[in-house]
């Protein structure tokens, strides 16, 4: 079922580039913009792989960083499954190490899933806390174990973080001091947005950086945006318009830029 999802993000992609191809008579800097999307697209898909065994435990494979990354996931829940957000903040942080270094960097992931995005961090160098909810524990620890151990130069951390909930006492301010929050398709049709938006506003320093990496599917969505930049100043670093996504930096506002 995951590799039909994959296939078809993939194959999506070459139609549409095929379908541009036919058009090539009148190239506008719109239509090279939408090539350069369709590539991009289609290498960042491509770090998708199947097991060629079949294994007693089910898992699904990407290619970061120079590993070979295996994630197990819980197809009952939308926070066990990788969506192409994480693997578009993956491949972002892998192919932009010199602007953002991740090396003895302090990172922090909110909901983290199935921890792909913070074991790449990991293995870029970075000291990494994957948070989530209590029930996604179990399947995000397994997996950055199994991906991390004897190959990290930190060992990630994974904590309980209910957005909104006991930030004082589970991350207090004196001493969570973040350099960068990575987040991947943390919104979404959920009833927790204030609760998210708080959550970014405590774990933010005056220097802390937010990449975050957001699918635009309702309204929501964009009303989130609007409310998240009363609070932040919002850059919009890279667009993926044949996925319906875009790749933000944001830091706290009234503090200097990084």
């Amino acid at each position: 079922m995951r590799e039909t999802y994959w296939r078809k993000c993939l194959w999506r992609v070459k139609e549409e580039g095929a379908e541009g191809g036919r058009e090539s008579l009148r190239i506008t800097a719109e239509n090279r913009e939408a090539d350069d999307d369709r590539n991009v697209v289609a290498e960042i898909m491509q770090r998708y792989f199947v097991p060629a065994l079949v294994t007693a435990i089910s898992w699904e494979g990407f290619h970061f960083v120079g590993h070979e990354i295996r994630i197990t996931e819980a197809m009952d829940c939308y926070g066990a499954i990788v969506w192409p957000s994480a693997l578009v903040l993956c491949y972002f942080l892998e192919t932009n190490v010199k602007q953002y270094n991740m090396v003895d960097k302090n990172v922090i992931e909110i909901g983290a899933g199935t921890g792909l995005v913070s074991i790449v961090a990991s293995l870029l160098g970075a000291h990494v806390t994957a948070t989530d909810l209590p029930e996604l524990l179990g399947n995000l620890q397994y997996n950055i174990s199994q991906n991390t151990k004897m190959k990290c130069k930190h060992l990630p951390q994974v904590k309980e973080l209910s957005w909104g909930v006991a930030l004082d006492k589970n991350f207090p301010k004196a001493s969570s001091n973040f350099d960068y929050i990575l987040a991947a398709d943390v919104v979404y049709a959920h009833p927790f947005l204030e609760e998210l938006l708080i959550t970014f506003d405590h774990l933010c320093k005056e220097t802390t950086v937010i990449l975050w990496v957001m699918k635009f599917r309702l309204e929501k969505e964009n009303k989130f945006v609007d409310r998240f930049k009363e609070l932040f100043n919002l850059e919009e670093i890279s667009s993926f318009p044949s996925l319906n996504i875009k790749l933000y930096k944001a830091m706290k506002k009234n503090w200097r830029s990084a």
